[in-house]
């Protein structure tokens, strides 16, 4: 193994997805996924990005809104890919609603529902993240007569991040969430691996952190941090202004915290270890350590798209 301590940006992502890893590497993605047999079948595509198709799109600030919705996209394709493979190969017990769903729906009208039900998940994410600590910063400003407003924005802030935490404590409990939480470590470690000068070997990528400073999980930290920030200088007179000023400036806090995810990513020094660091506590919640048949996924993934030692040969000589 490299003893160099010297970290490289190398330009790699990706995600978990159900028993496996997506990693792109600018316009090309690849989805490896171990199916049930135990072989892992490996699906080499490319994404065009909103900023690649639109220069104007690219602009700082204004990046971070379209890469966030790219992400969204991507990542419900290559969840949906991975995803096949289980529904053909494994039974599972259908609950009653699925089995009338499937009895009486099919094509454009079970399109249809599902967009409902997604629509209907947003919709309850936005009320739980953005309108409950809204309410109860208001409630803590009128029963305990808070007259500056910047200690209920903190306590908003406070609340939002809280209820994070516990979001994914509770789902962190489903063994399907915790295998997907085991790759999204390997993913992280394959990364840390390659850009730490070391060669992309099972033994070596398990000796790698699986915390890394351009996770989505940090991003989402940095969105909650900023939005305290922001929110102490935005006073609306009604919660119910309050609750559309929040929705409203989400690609604000989006694009500026997106920003900030990148310059984590491509500076490694005291400083930034320290303003990474709430964002790497937290993904101490949504990664988990891999075992070495999930990283072998993951370097599959990682080589599809990435010449590592291509990498390691111009940045670690």
């Amino acid at each position: 193994m490299n003893k160099n301590h010297k970290k490289v940006y190398s330009g790699i992502g990706g995600q978990a997805v159900i028993e496996g890893i997506m990693m792109k590497n600018k316009s090309e993605y690849a989805v490896a996924v171990r199916k049930s047999n135990g072989e892992i079948v490996v699906k080499k595509d490319t994404y065009l990005m909103m900023q690649e198709k639109f220069k104007i799109l690219g602009l700082p600030f204004i990046r971070g809104i379209f890469s966030m919705v790219d992400s969204l996209i991507l990542g419900s394709k290559t969840l949906e890919y991975s995803a096949s493979f289980f529904d053909d190969e494994e039974i599972v017990e259908e609950s009653k609603l699925d089995k009338w769903l499937n009895e009486h729906l099919s094509g454009k009208t079970l399109s249809i529902v599902m967009g409902i039900v997604t629509a209907i998940s947003v919709v309850l994410a936005l009320f739980i993240f953005a309108l409950v600590p809204a309410a109860i910063g208001s409630f803590c400003k009128s029963t305990f007569n808070i007259e500056r407003h910047f200690v209920t924005a903190f306590i908003e802030g406070i609340t939002r991040i809280v209820l994070f935490i516990l979001y994914i404590k509770l789902i962190s409990r489903m063994e399907e969430i915790r295998r997907t939480f085991e790759y999204h470590g390997s993913e992280h470690k394959c990364i840390n691996c390659i850009e730490n000068g070391w060669d992309l070997t099972v033994d070596n990528v398990m000796k790698a952190s699986k915390e890394h400073k351009r996770c989505g999980t940090s991003f989402l930290v940095y969105v909650m941090i900023i939005s305290i920030f922001l929110f102490m200088f935005i006073n609306p007179p009604t919660l119910l202004l309050k609750f559309v000023s929040r929705i409203i400036l989400i690609p604000v806090v989006a694009g500026v915290s997106y920003e900030i995810l990148r310059l984590m990513g491509k500076f490694d020094n005291k400083f930034v270890d320290i303003i990474s660091r709430p964002g790497m506590w937290m993904q101490g919640l949504t990664t988990h350590e891999p075992d070495r048949s999930e990283v072998e996924v993951a370097i599959k993934a990682v080589e599809a798209v990435f010449d590592w030692k291509k990498f390691k040969e111009a940045n670690f000589k």
